[in-house]
């Protein structure tokens, strides 16, 4: 007869969460943790991130700070973690006297196992006196970073705030730190570690491929309301509509509303309560439909999320893969739709640039401000790479992975994958586009477009895509600061002294 051997951890897994067995990843993190060494963990949007640092903090019934970007994440994350009868709780600016008297008297008394913080309550002197009291205290089992990927300005949701986290290392000594991220490119993963600090990590990187989500993206018509009653008409279980604006979230969910849709909307821009009750709304209903801005959702954790539907050009493949990634996450099928419009880009890029120039503070020193305009620019290339994706004619997930740094093969399920788009030889075209710029480089793609257009007929549209196909194809280059201006390459140069057909699908 043989007898197994019993597996605490597997066993602690079952107890606390109810799950049978660990998902690829999560098991090898967790036994880092618990032996001391830092790990940078890079698991796909519902792989169970969070269940890396909950589990050691339960297994060593310590304590577990979690450093973590949004209030509304922090409080999702701890009523489910109370739901399951740990003790969790959250500390930001807008805890009331009685709760903080609490908090602090459950952390006395050596009942809680996780404190959630956002990354600004580190420089208050209160909060740091907490932490040294509960380090000497010898309570603290490790510090997780979630959303680790906001604190390289090479990112896709850069959070200046997260950049004083180099502190950990020096306020926390001796304690092992994770850092979490659903999506992080070799570049991305480099930044976490130099500046967290990390000190030979486990890095731990698994597949961003979710093979029962199903990609679409289309051009958005001038009224793109019957697609998206169409699209949540055939969606299962809950629906998340992210729209770029907090006006646009506000406007959406009145027309849907006014087409019989139960739509809610979520911003930032709402008071507290009126947030607290989406959220409650979106976590209880049957199959609810919410309309948001793009922070909503980040460890909010819906499993039944049937549809994700952008109604504009995502700002990058990664924040891409993290926002549709929040559909199917319990493994059943799900969709994730895009409507965009070519001037989608154009009018984000100019958006961010002018938040940039806004963003008030003190003057940027020479250095500061060359590391500022080197991260617009490579905003500007993401939204290029997002566009790229969004009007290419090959698989949508094979793109999306390969702009974070993972090669797979076609998907099969894409719209791309299923209906190919015919294709047809561009190359009169092209050398009339490029021999335009041979005579006056430094021109903007509208202006080009335009004159295009008036002196050898078709659409202006026509001409712009064909311009931007060439960014992509990399015969020309393109500005980095927004404007759109267009230059030969040496590439596009060969190609008017020996041209070449050139075949895509418009």
């Amino acid at each position: 007869m043989v007898v197994l051997e019993a597996d605490p951890l597997l066993e602690s897994l079952q107890h606390h969460f109810g799950w049978e067995a660990f998902r690829p990843g999560q098991r090898e993190v967790v036994e880092a943790l618990l032996a001391g060494r830092d790990c940078l963990a890079v698991l796909p949007t519902g792989a169970g991130k969070s269940l890396c640092y909950q589990l050691p903090a339960l297994v060593r019934q310590g304590l577990v700070l979690v450093i973590s970007p949004l209030v509304a994440l922090m409080q999702d994350q701890v009523e489910q973690l109370r739901r399951r009868g740990i003790a969790a709780a959250c500390l930001h600016a807008g805890l009331e006297g009685g709760e903080r008297r609490r908090l602090l008297r459950m952390l006395q008394d050596q009942q809680l196992r996780l404190l959630y913080l956002a990354p600004e309550r580190l420089q208050g002197e209160a909060t740091r006196q907490l932490l040294d009291d509960l380090l000497d205290a010898g309570r603290v089992v490790a510090v997780a970073v979630d959303e680790a990927h906001c604190i390289s300005a090479w990112g896709h949701d850069f959070r200046p705030d997260y950049r004083r986290l180099g502190q950990l290392r020096r306020l926390c000594p001796g304690v092992p730190l994770v850092a979490l991220s659903a999506t992080a490119p070799p570049r991305v993963r480099a930044d976490i570690i130099r500046l967290l600090e990390l000190r030979r990590p486990l890095v731990q990187v698994r597949s961003a491929r979710r093979p029962n989500l199903t990609y679409g993206m289309a051009l958005r018509p001038a009224d793109p309301l019957p697609q998206v009653l169409e699209a949540v008409a055939d969606a299962r279980g809950a629906v998340l509509i992210y729209a770029r604006t907090r006006r646009s979230v506000e406007q959406w969910a009145r027309r849907l509303a006014a087409a019989g849709v139960e739509a809610i909307a979520y911003h930032a821009g709402m008071d507290p309560h009126s947030r607290q009750l989406a959220l409650e709304h979106f976590m209880q209903h049957a199959a609810p439909v919410l309309v948001a801005t793009v922070a909503f959702g980040m460890g909010v954790d819906r499993p039944d999320v049937g549809l994700v539907l952008h109604l504009d050009l995502p700002a990058s493949p990664e924040g891409y893969l993290q926002e549709s990634g929040r559909a199917g996450r319990d493994g059943l099928p799900a969709r994730c739709q895009v409507l965009f419009d070519p001037l989608d880009r154009v009018s984000l890029g100019w958006a961010i640039r002018s938040a940039a120039q806004q963003g008030g503070g003190a003057p940027l020193d020479l250095r500061s401000r060359d590391a500022e305009e080197q991260r617009l620019a490579h905003i500007q290339r993401q939204l290029r790479r997002m566009e790229a994706v969004a009007e290419g004619e090959g698989c949508r997930e094979q793109a999306l992975l390969l702009a974070v740094g993972e090669l797979v093969p076609p998907c099969g399920r894409c719209d791309r994958c299923l209906c190919a788009a015919p294709r047809r030889d561009w190359s009169e075209q092209v050398s009339l586009l490029l021999a335009a710029l041979e005579e006056r480089s430094g021109r903007d793609l509208r202006r080009l477009a335009e004159d295009l257009s008036a002196a050898h007929g078709s659409e202006e549209e026509r001409w712009a895509w064909l311009a931007r196909r060439l960014v992509h194809e990399e015969l020309l280059s393109e500005s980095d600061d927004g404007a759109q201006r267009l230059w030969l390459r040496s590439s596009g140069r060969h190609y008017l002294r020996q041209p070449w057909p050139l075949r895509w699908a418009a």
